[in-house]
């Protein structure tokens, strides 16, 4: 059973780790750890469940290394300061509930396609497209207020 989900999935969830250069590594303790999980999984669509096993694993990695790195001036970049807009952006997604900013987040600041949000959550693409358009719309309706 593990073989087949290896064979079969084993593009998908590298790929989906491919953001991180430790992405084989990754991959490898994502199925360790599904090999270890098989026996609780019930059968549900084996791409959401492994990435979603990588992405914990992803998740886990980050926070056990625990890296800063110093970012240059922004001047030296060449990037204007940080500007208030941002802060504007970020109490809006502050304020939308979890499932919107989860979308939003996932496919506007994480830079996931609608794809990979579908098979990350287990949903169909055409309904993840109709969240992020609803979850657009919560976003407007609420950086459109007035405080």
């Amino acid at each position: 059973m593990i073989e087949e989900l290896y064979r079969e999935h084993w593009p998908l969830v590298c790929g989906f780790l491919l953001r991180s250069h430790l992405a084989e590594d990754l991959a490898q303790e994502t199925f360790v750890k599904a090999t270890r999980a098989l026996l609780g999984w019930r059968g549900e669509n084996p791409a959401a469940w492994l990435l979603a096993i990588a992405r914990n694993v992803l998740v886990d990695h980050i926070r056990r290394r625990r890296i800063e790195v110093a970012l240059p001036d922004p001047g030296e970049l060449g990037v204007p300061a940080l500007h208030v807009v941002s802060l504007d952006v970020r109490d809006t997604l502050d304020r939308l509930p979890e499932r919107h900013r989860r979308l939003l987040t996932l496919v506007y600041l994480e830079g996931f396609s609608l794809v990979e949000v579908a098979a990350m959550t287990g949903r169909n693409h055409a309904s993840i497209k109709t969240a992020v358009w609803r979850a657009r719309n919560a976003f407007a309706d609420i950086y459109g207020a007035p405080e």
